[in-house]
């Protein structure tokens, strides 16, 4: 018999799962928050799919780029081109963008309880909220 473990033989640290759901339950606020700061109502930030959808919505991308984030290898591609619409929704440069790539569950809560107001949505897709036009001109302060 082997000794290595099996499927059901493996068992993670209790501490693994805390900091598991630590990111998850961190993960979901953020994304309600940001949600609500587009105007989007926050609890569709948990929704599967539809969360999706409204996040390329927020990020000026069409809501159909979710079924090109089914497709491996281009899912990667049109998950950092969402990212770096969705930073700069919120006024954020490209550097920002790379970090929501790299760092998601550190740079979405920036995002979600910072200082950044959604600006509208970016990358020429209808506004994520009808009759909303952002400002024009240099942000305030």
């Amino acid at each position: 018999m082997s000794s290595y473990g099996t499927a059901s033989s493996f068992h993670l640290p209790a501490a693994v799962w805390v900091i598991y759901l630590a990111v998850l339950i961190l993960s979901i606020v953020a994304a309600w928050r940001i949600f609500t700061k587009a105007g989007k109502p926050g609890w569709w930030a948990i929704i599967p799919i539809v969360n999706t959808v409204v996040l390329c919505k927020i990020a000026g991308k069409p809501g159909w780029w979710f079924f090109l984030c089914l497709i491996p290898i281009a899912n990667i591609v049109f998950l950092i081109l969402i990212y770096l619409g969705l930073a700069r929704s919120f006024g954020k440069d490209g550097g920002f963008a790379v970090g929501l790539i790299l760092l998601t569950p550190i740079f979405l809560p920036i995002l979600a309880f910072g200082s950044a107001r959604y600006q509208g949505s970016y990358g020429g897709a209808q506004p994520a909220t009808p009759g909303y036009y952002p400002p024009q001109g240099p942000p305030p302060g």
